[in-house]
């Protein structure tokens, strides 16, 4: 009952257009359900976009300069409730995925999926209202950023590390007040967490799953580590002590990081500050601010292209996406999207497209706008119900040894 319910909506939304280029064609619950039905892809790779208020992951196909739908997974548990899918992000190999649960009892969870099947491979407890994900490149680790957005503040709160092969969960890293983005450099050797409301940046260490590092990036709330009735932030058992906090141009008024991305040569940070309209650009070898370049208004999220040529990000309360030159570090365009509330980042493998997803308001579905990276112009948009927050690129074809 709840699979054909959750996909009748699915395929309710899905079949209105969202910001008017290109949208699947109308569809109901049973056509829905059958594979039949699923759009063949033009392109050797999936969009996935996970819905936070209809407990759905949507798989988008490429058409032309827009998208279709492929297929639409159910998640969850809770037959009553919202189980809040957050973020959904594929596996290194393309064999898997992940997808952030936020609502438990009362804990979230981290749940893989088998890519071909999506069958659920395993599942591993988190901590309280589970966002992003950051996997190591070879797979084998996910670091959870544990937001918590409820209940009285200051506090510190974890990232979770979770074995992905077993789905064990390793150990809660005591980090910092809202963790929200966590990203992974392509080294495998350090994950960055972006903290809201202690306003600062954390370099953990892969290696022994410690902080290494902080940095602040905002003044306009309390240091972490003395967050929680004035205690300074507890050590994790085994690892490595935390180096001094590291010197840089920080805003003189609150960043509120929202997300942290990292360049493809490892070299530099990029940091969406939702409090100050910025994109902060960091030496990743000192952590000091290196560039404030403006965007729109309450920066999101923020997302390196594959080649390094542009740095993406959305402008959650300006319904714009901002295009910044990674070589000039300056806003080279602000390109308008099809909804209000812009949310994620995703690139085609080719680098030539940008997926971004926007939130819903109501009964007005969200999307998933389609952004030229050469024409600096949304080309196509779909709708998709239900609250997409999180996207990612999952790549067909032959599977990776």
């Amino acid at each position: 009952m709840r699979r054909n319910w959750v996909l009748g909506l699915a395929a309710a939304g899905l079949a209105c257009a969202g910001g008017g280029t290109t949208s699947s064609p109308a569809t109901s619950p049973a056509a829905a359900d059958a594979p039949a039905t699923e759009a063949a892809p033009a392109a050797d790779y999936l969009v996935g976009v996970a819905s936070e208020s209809g407990d759905i992951v949507t798989w988008l196909a490429p058409r032309g300069d827009g998208l279709a739908v492929h297929h639409v997974v159910p998640v969850g548990v809770m037959p009553a409730d919202i189980d809040g899918p957050h973020n959904v992000a594929a596996a290194p190999d393309q064999r898997s995925y992940y997808v952030t649960i936020a609502h438990g009892t009362p804990y979230g969870t981290l749940w893989r999926f088998d890519a071909a099947t999506d069958t659920v491979l395993g599942r591993a407890p988190v901590e309280l209202f589970p966002t992003t994900i950051a996997l190591t490149p070879d797979g084998e680790l996910a670091f959870v950023a544990n937001s918590d957005f409820h209940g009285d503040r200051p506090r510190v709160n974890p990232v979770s590390v979770v074995h992905t092969p077993t789905m064990t969960k390793i150990t809660d890293v005591a980090a910092c007040d809202m963790p929200h983005g966590v990203k992974s450099n392509n080294a495998g050797t350090r994950v960055y967490v972006s903290c809201m409301h202690s306003d600062e940046i954390l370099e953990m260490d892969v290696s022994t799953l410690g902080i290494a590092r902080r940095a602040k990036v905002g003044a306009g709330h309390a240091p972490a580590a003395h967050a929680g009735h004035g205690a300074p932030v507890p050590p994790v058992p085994g690892a490595a002590a935390p180096e001094p906090q590291a010197a840089g141009a920080a805003s003189a008024k609150a960043c509120s990081p929202t997300f942290v991305s990292v360049s493809p040569d490892d070299r530099r940070l990029y940091v969406a500050c939702n409090g100050s309209d910025r994109l902060l650009v960091l030496d990743a070898a000192t952590l000091a601010v290196e560039r404030e370049i403006p965007t729109g208004k309450g920066a999101y999220n923020v997302e390196p292209s594959p080649d390094g040529r542009w740095v993406v990000v959305t402008n959650k309360k300006d319904q714009s996406i901002s295009l910044v030159d990674a070589r000039s570090l300056t806003e080279a365009a602000r390109v308008p999207t099809s909804k209000k509330i812009v949310h994620g980042i995703a690139f085609s493998p080719d680098g030539r497209r940008a997926y971004i997803s926007a939130e819903s308001i109501g009964a007005d579905p969200g999307a998933v706008d389609v952004l030229d990276l050469a024409t600096r112009r949304v080309i196509g948009s779909i709708a998709v119900p239900a609250q997409p927050t999180g996207i990612t690129i999952r790549r067909l074809g032959p599977r990776q040894p």
